[in-house]
């Protein structure tokens, strides 16, 4: 194999772990479809609901009960936001709704799950 080949491999290599990675699975994050999602938030008696898209997008249309907290500025909340509590998390797809997730994992959260598709998957109510 000459070099060439190996730095082929290297890089397909580097683009497999980085789209594991962006789309793969996060530890401790239950991502649930929408109606497991209302389901498990209305049986949870002790819950937080955040939508981290940014507020334009959020005054747009949001889940009763959501407090934004926008994934841009999602650092300066995250003391507002207890760690006793399952935490829900959406956003418009579900990508920023995951990063806001390996956030709070990283600062000791354990409770958290996530809107699979995001909020163009939700069935229930919406606040305009």
């Amino acid at each position: 194999m000459n070099g060439t080949m190996f730095y082929n491999i290297f890089v397909v290599l580097l683009l497999l772990v980085f789209l594991y990675i962006r789309f793969g699975p996060t530890k401790g994050l239950r991502t649930l479809k929408a109606g497991d999602f209302q389901k498990e938030m209305e049986q949870s008696s002790d819950r937080v609901l955040i939508d981290v898209r940014e507020p334009s997008e959020y005054k747009s249309g949001f889940i009763p009960g959501a407090m934004n907290f926008p994934l841009s500025q999602f650092s300066h909340y995250i003391s507002d936001i207890p760690k006793d509590k399952d935490i829900f998390l959406y956003c418009k797809s579900g990508m920023r709704s995951k990063n806001a997730a390996l956030i709070l994992r990283k600062n000791g959260y354990t409770r958290l799950n996530q809107l699979a598709g995001g909020i163009g998957s939700w069935k229930g109510k919406i606040i305009n």
